[in-house]
């Protein structure tokens, strides 16, 4: 049954294109609605053609600081084949509690993923250990406040509909009034018309596909209908043979895909940039094609899927927490502070204990690594080295990231949503002075921005992490004296900069450029006693806090299986390329860790003096510049 659902949705996927194309003709002249300027839809003004918006300008800037947050009712997120899976399969959890033996588990890491499989395990009836190397929980999603008591986040993170673990999560912790819902539309800067947005309005009332298709067909601004027209070809594949075929594009990069269907130039510029980026802070000629259509496939089958959700605070306090109390009520521990020095087998491999860098040894019956796929590497024990399985990991690793905080001295003509830049160094930002009510403030602006790509593996000519903070600020600012010039100047003559944070992420979420989507292990392994989870193991949401809750979840249920005798499932198929690198490897000691500050770990830090010694310790390409950058001197 579900199984025709899903053909059925990806029938009415092409009738909605097709709909749309005739909507799009027979009214193209009368949809200036859908595509004033932003800035000429705030709470209070009326919509304006661009020359009034230009007679306007005065008055709108002297109300700007009237401006204030809108949030919006949660939207019917549950609707969805995605998510009943998913309810499902945290039901199960609930049915076998007490139906077998109880496990003590050894998680580490206590980011999102190894929080997740603590959450479920305990609901299972386990007792579940998170150890967390640092002294602040979430991982990729921690955050910390500087001396100003300001909370510096690791990235900008958004919920959105089509996220159907994290929002059964959010529902099973009972924290759903913790996210602020926006109005569903998809909003972007014009590089053409500084100081002015576009966006993709998801009309209410219209059901998915249509409402995807329309938003898209109906805006005027990005791309001409002759140039959407011709992006038909590319993506009729996608909405008619579904998942098969986007896994097969993992070889492509978004760019190569792109030419290859003749989609027209300018939807790199005009889309796949600000969507490339958004994934995976990375530009699309080097982005792998399969992760821009399973994102597209996820959302367009979802009526609510692209809405977008802020958490109302920093996340550690709001998220994080919420899941640490659930597993220590239901008697799971969760521990900061606690380094992981080593992981000790015994001679047929299975794990013995955990080595800590106090000398203690943590034994358990079962153990999960939530680490990052780069750290995870470092820890390898060398008796598993020869395994395929392990092996693949060679193939994958985290991509660098900054995100930056920038407080303003006033108030800037903002937007209570996400905003796609389309900028060549800026990717997506937000004024979280209005879209987030712990930072709201109505007087001056605090924008986050994720400053992408910063390195060479993400496609950029400048590795931006070994940069000093001066220059990168001084990029950004320039950056958005282009986008807003009658708001920012980079000389600071405009708005002044108070105070700003430059977060480094040297290895964040997995890279996924091409034909790495079939090195992603499974969570199963080879060793009896040991599972892994986090976003690069195998899962279908990518590297995305989703994918995090997924992987942990399903690291959860493989154990839960081996305690009620369940079979396995399949195994993943492991390259040939991968056997015959297993067979040539030497094994070796494990590097191990290094440091205790976060950019050890795999998070993400202000540099320091100290910490980016530490890097040049452990992952010293970090800071060298780029061939390019060597060339231009």
């Amino acid at each position: 049954a579900m199984a025709s659902r899903l053909g059925s949705r990806r029938s009415m996927a092409a009738q909605a294109i097709v709909a749309g194309l005739v909507l799009a003709l027979s009214s193209e002249p009368c949809l200036g609605f859908l595509t004033s300027p932003l800035s000429a839809r705030l709470p209070g003004t009326s919509v304006l053609g661009r020359s009034a918006l230009s007679a306007r300008v005065p008055s709108l800037r002297a109300n700007v600081g009237a401006l204030r947050m809108q949030d919006y009712p949660k939207p019917n997120v549950e609707n969805t084949d995605n998510y009943r899976i998913a309810n499902e399969l945290s039901s199960k959890f609930t049915q076998v509690k007490g139906k077998a033996e109880k496990k003590k588990v050894a998680i580490i890491g206590g980011g999102l993923s190894g929080l997740a499989a603590a959450k479920y395990l305990v609901d299972a009836g386990h007792e579940p250990l998170v150890l967390e190397a640092r002294d602040i929980l979430g991982g990729k999603v921690s955050a910390w406040q500087d001396k100003d008591g300001d909370w510096i986040e690791t990235g900008l993170h958004i919920f959105f509909g089509a996220y159907p673990n994290m929002m059964n999560l959010f529902a099973e912790l009972n924290i759903h009034d913790r996210l602020q819902w926006k109005v569903h539309k998809m909003i972007f800067a014009m590089q053409e018309f500084p100081g002015e947005f576009t966006s993709y309005d998801f009309i209410p009332g219209i059901p998915a596909p249509f409402n995807f298709g329309l938003a898209i067909l109906l805006n005027q601004k990005m791309l001409s209908l002759r140039e959407k027209i011709q992006c038909i070809p590319a993506l009729a594949p996608m909405l008619i043979n579904g998942q098969d075929f986007i896994d097969e594009q993992d070889e492509k990069s978004t760019l190569q895909f792109m030419r290859q269907y003749g989609m027209p130039e300018r939807i790199n510029t005009e889309v796949f940039i600000s969507m490339a980026k958004a994934l995976d802070f990375i530009d699309p000629d080097k982005l792998s094609m399969t992760v821009v259509l399973t994102a597209m496939n996820r959302f367009l089958n979802e009526d609510n899927g692209l809405q977008m959700a802020f958490l109302d605070g920093n996340q550690p306090e709001r998220l994080c927490e919420p899941m640490k109390q659930h597993i220590e009520a239901r008697g799971g521990q969760v521990r900061t502070k606690a380094a992981v020095q080593e992981i000790v087998t015994n001679d047929d491999g299975s794990v013995k204990h955990l080595l800590m860098r106090d000398g203690s040894k943590i034994e358990a019956d079962e153990y999960v690594s939530a680490m990052p796929v780069d750290v995870m590497k470092r820890m390898e024990p060398k008796a598993w080295q020869k395994m395929p399985f392990f092996r693949q990991m060679d193939n994958l690793e985290g991509i660098p990231v900054i995100n930056l905080h920038l407080w303003f001295d006033r108030k800037l003509l903002g937007v209570d949503h996400l905003c796609f830049s389309r900028s060549p160094l800026l990717s997506v930002y937000a004024d979280m002075s209005i879209t987030c009510k712990e930072y709201y403030d109505p007087e001056r602006s605090m924008l986050e921005l994720v400053f992408a790509p910063c390195s060479p593996i993400a496609g950029g000519k400048v590795n931006w992490i070994a940069k000093s903070d001066e220059e990168i600020i001084d990029a950004t600012m320039g950056e958005l004296e282009r986008l807003f010039p009658t708001e920012v100047a980079q000389d600071g003559s405009k708005a002044k900069l108070r105070k700003y944070a430059v977060v480094r992420t040297p290895r964040s979420v997995y890279a996924a450029i091409p034909g790495r989507n079939k090195f992603r292990p499974q969570q199963r392994t080879p060793i009896p006693n040991f599972t892994l989870a986090g976003d690069w193991t195998s899962q279908k949401f990518l590297g995305s806090m989703e994918g995090a809750v997924l992987a942990g979840k399903l690291a959860a249920e493989v154990i839960v299986d081996k305690t009620m005798g369940v079979e396995p499932k399949g195994e993943k198929e492991i390259q040939d390329s991968v056997l015959k690198k297993a067979e040539q490897h030497t094994p070796r000691d494990p590097p191990g860790l290094r440091g205790d500050d976060a950019l050890v770990f795999g998070g993400g830090a202000v540099f320091s003096s100290k910490n980016k010694a530490q890097l040049v310790e452990i992952d010293p390409e970090q800071v060298k510049p780029a061939a390019e950058e060597l060339a231009s001197v």
